[in-house]
Formats: structure tokens, sequence, C-alpha cells
């Protein structure tokens, strides 16, 4: 190049020349990708949600307007899964705890809906934000135990959800003999993917491990070790 041809002149003319060697560029698969506000946000605040915020002595929680069974899960669980990547209160708030109460209290009506979860699910998972993944873990595996045979519906999506975990999965804190309070509150990222990995295991069928093992091959059967 015309850069190497003047450096090679300046050099049998006897000139001092000061190459500077350029690393590569430091990999950003750990930064955080923001999110955009969710559609959850918007109906919320269009007052489209039959929901409200309930003080209480012990923290703030959220007040249904309508009975959850009564619900339409196809519309309404899909819009709160939206939510996920929100983190800013009230919505990280409702969208958390209203997924929560939808499947404790779904039943049936909640493996039809599988299919317009995974979308939701993955760009929680991508926002490679903590607060917002560890949140994602921790409503995967109360999906996963929410219904008979969510499990199994959720196999033939791990190459959508499993590649972010394969990513964070030894991602540890080294305190040496300090305390790792996240660990304590169940906010370690690593711990909460092994946990839901291993519920994927036990819950979703004879074809479970071998797409686990497919996506994250490091992973280890909970069931034959």
């Amino acid at each position: 190049s015309y850069l190497d041809m003047r450096a090679l002149s300046l050099l049998q003319a006897g000139a001092a020349v000061i190459l500077q060697v350029v690393g590569p560029r430091a990999s950003r698969v750990f930064h955080e990708c923001p999110a955009k506000p969710s559609t959850f946000r918007k109906y919320y605040e269009r007052g489209e949600l039959p929901i409200a915020v309930k003080h209480e002595n012990r923290g703030n929680s959220i007040a249904w307007k309508v009975d959850v069974e009564t619900l339409d899960y196809h519309h309404y669980l899909p819009l709160f899964f939206d939510g996920l990547t929100e983190t800013a209160f009230p919505y990280e708030l409702f969208a958390r705890q209203g997924i929560h109460d939808m499947l404790d209290r779904g039943g049936p009506k909640i493996l039809p809906v599988i299919p317009q979860l995974i979308m939701p699910i993955r760009n929680a998972l991508n926002t490679r934000n903590h607060q917002v993944m560890c949140t994602t873990m921790k409503v995967l595996q109360h999906l996963v135990m929410s219904a008979d045979k969510v499990g199994e519906a959720l196999v033939p999506y791990f190459r959508q959800i499993l590649t972010v975990f394969n990513l964070f999965k030894n991602k540890r804190k080294n305190l040496g003999d300090g305390i790792d309070y996240d660990q304590l509150k169940k906010e370690d990222i690593g711990k909460l993917i092994n946990e839901t990995l291993q519920i994927f295991e036990r819950y979703g069928g004879p074809d479970a491990y071998i797409n686990i093992k497919y996506m994250i091959p490091t992973y280890q059967s909970c069931l034959t070790n």
C-alpha cells in the first residue's frame, strides 16, 4: 500500500519511523442492547390494561380489575411477555407480576399461546440486560411448570432462545473472598441459566436434552449424571 511504501522510503533515508500497532476491537457480545419502549407500555399508557398499582406496607403490587381466569390469553399473555424488556417502574412490575399471576391461574389456556411467546422471550434475552435476563429466566422456569406439555412445546423453539444462554452460561463474578449479593438474591445469570436448562430437560420430554446439547455443547444432563 501507499503507506507501506512511504514507511519503507523513510527507513531507507535513515528517518525514524514509529509504527503503532492497533489491537483487535473489544468484543461487544456482553454489551447491553437497549430495547425500544414496548407495546405493553403503550397499552398501559392508553389505559387499555385491566390492572392498577396496589400500594401495600410490604411494597407495591398490582391489582386486577377483572378475574384473571376470564382474560383472553391469546391477547394478554403475549402482551405482558412483551413487557419483559421494561426496567422502569411501573412497567416492569406490571409485566413481571402480571405474567406470574396469569401463569398461576391459566391452566389449559397457556399451552396454545406458546408460539406467540417466543418472540417476546427472544427480544428480552437479546437485550443482554442483567435485570431483564434474570427476570426472563425466572419467568421461563414458571412457564415450563405452569401447565402440562408446556415444556415439550418449547423444545422446537430452543434454537431461537438458547443462543444467549450459551453466551452467558459461564459468566460468573470473580470476587475473591467477597460476597456476591446478586447470588444471594438468586440474580446470578450463570446459575439461573443452568437451573433453567435443567428444568427444560426435566419437563421437555425425550427430545429436550439432545436439543439443549446441540445449542449448548458444554451442558451436562441433570437426569443421567
